[in-house]
């Protein structure tokens, strides 16, 4: 059995009005592959940055090797060859992925006055060829996509003589073929002796990939096992202190419900082309298919996001020109982004701000004066409704985890009462429990008579949810698959277009 490399003791980390960290303790064994899992909130992400220097730690003792470790800040963490890949991508999207790797340790020559691009490109090549995926080093990483610049946080990271790689969420924004070379890579590293922490919310591929698994819950440490010693329903059991009962979908009885949105003939671009469709009141309509099959961008075109260049757009059956998302909001109609960081929150703001913005001149008075008294009475009755989690509605929503993150933008769509909810990707990087509450929340939503759209890379995501499932290939809808047809199977054979 390998030896301890890492040992943390005692550790206990608060901010104002939360104890993130309460007498955690974390093993971490020479040339292992140990997953940390929990529930959003449950302290995995605030132990591994105290762990790397981002935070310093109230309480408590950190070990490396058998010796006291001091960590006062990153750079410190990185000496002792301790480095991460946060969830939140770190990246400058006006740099190219080369520059990106290599900030701060760039590349010198003619006696250390200019930079060495040529040497610095090659070298990020290298990396990019040892993780098996197609990047320019010269391109810039703003023009990639969210799955290559998470490749660029990778190639990173293992860019540093490192001992110990922390990985929060890595596969998030990654397709099955991505994630399969990322596992080849984490067991190159450790067969080379080197360490990985994985955080993730995918408990069935930390089977694949991991040696032990810690389970924290409530800011405390629960529990360290053997993977193979243990199954999923048992590690959901000692994330959420409960059993998670799921509940297939039931069937969509009313057929004849009014149809509330009905798209002909949409073109916007290569990745939209005739597409038509009918999602009615009350139903959960799935949008699937492979990365690059044209789900979201169908959806941003109905929301005005993105410009369509031909086609109908009917809501309650009246024909509607969306030129913006002002317009999609004025008509009813709600996005809630894959990317909520980016642009379905204001993360400088409170969650009251958040869940107000929607809907915004319902709270200002007649001399343009916002009612503070019924902002927040309406931020609490949504709290109250969708529990989200925080000790405060005045606290910032950038200190929320993913799941009461999502919370907030669904509660700030149902201030403004919109009749159509888009949900892209609506569970990416939420945990198992704040997961079944989104799944429950959204049937609730659909029985009030709302349409609901759900765009979902996850097949058991689709299977669960949806009463129908619209399959899209290359831009274009391939199948259409009834509650009775759904299987993945059958999905992935139109978004292959072995169906088609």
């Amino acid at each position: 059995m390998a030896g301890e490399l890492i040992r943390m003791e005692h550790i206990e980390k608060s901010f104002p009005g939360v104890k993130a960290l309460d007498d955690v303790r974390f093993e971490l064994r020479a040339g292992e592959v140990h997953a940390l899992v929990g529930e959003n909130g449950a302290g995995k992400s605030t132990l591994m940055k105290v762990l790397t220097g981002v935070y310093p730690k109230d309480k408590g003792t950190i070990y490396m090797n058998g010796q006291e470790l001091t960590i006062k800040g990153v750079r410190d963490a990185q000496e002792a060859g301790i480095v991460m890949i946060h969830q939140e991508l770190n990246l400058m999207n006006h740099l190219s992925a080369a520059e990106n790797i290599f900030i701060g340790r760039e590349f010198k020559k003619s006696g250390n006055l200019f930079l060495d691009k040529a040497k610095q490109n090659k070298e990020a090549k290298a990396l990019f060829e040892k993780l098996n995926v197609d990047i320019d080093p010269t391109v810039r990483v703003g023009e990639l996509t969210v799955a290559k610049q998470q490749m660029v946080e990778i190639a990173k990271a293992i860019s540093f003589d490192f001992k110990v790689l922390i990985m929060d969420e890595p596969t998030a924004a990654l397709t099955d073929n991505e994630i399969e070379d990322l596992f080849r890579v984490i067991r190159m590293l450790k067969a080379e002796g080197r360490s990985v922490i994985h955080i993730s919310h995918r408990l069935e591929e930390l089977q694949d990939i991991a040696d032990r698994i810690t389970v924290m819950r409530d800011g405390a440490y629960v529990d360290t096992k053997n993977i193979e010693d243990v199954t999923v329903d048992q590690i959901i059991k000692m994330m959420v202190g409960r059993e998670i009962f799921v509940t297939k979908q039931k069937d969509f009885e009313d057929v004849n419900a009014p149809v509330t949105l009905e798209v002909k003939n949409l073109n916007a671009g290569r990745m939209v082309q005739d597409v038509s469709f009918k999602a009615r009141a009350g139903e959960i309509l799935g949008f699937a298919g492979l990365v690059g099959a044209g789900r979201t961008e169908t959806m941003r075109a109905i929301f005005g996001a993105d410009r369509y260049e031909s086609g109908e757009i009917i809501i309650k059956g009246k024909a509607v020109k969306i030129t913006s998302p002002k317009v999609a909001v004025e008509n009813g109609i709600a996005y809630l982004s894959e990317d909520r960081k980016q642009y379905g929150l204001a993360l400088g703001l409170d969650i009251d701000q958040n869940i107000s913005m929607a809907d915004m001149r319902s709270f200002i008075n007649v001399f343009g004066i916002i009612n503070k008294k019924k902002s927040m009475e309406n931020s609490e009755q949504q709290r109250n409704a969708l529990q989200i989690k925080t000790p405060s509605l005045k606290q910032k929503v950038k200190n929320l985890s993913g799941g009461n993150q999502q919370k907030v933008v669904l509660a700030k769509w149902l201030t403004r009462n919109t009749d159509i909810l888009v949900f892209d990707e609506p569970t990416r990087g939420i945990d198992i429990g704040a997961k079944n509450e989104i799944y429950k929340l959204m049937n609730e939503l659909a029985d009030q008579g709302k349409t609901i759209i759900v765009i979902s890379s996850e097949l058991p995501e689709i299977i669960r949810t949806c009463h129908r499932v619209i399959v899209m290939c290359e831009g274009r809808i391939t199948g259409e698959v009834t509650k009775e047809e759904i299987d993945q199977d059958v999905i992935m054979g139109y978004a292959t277009r072995r169906l088609a």
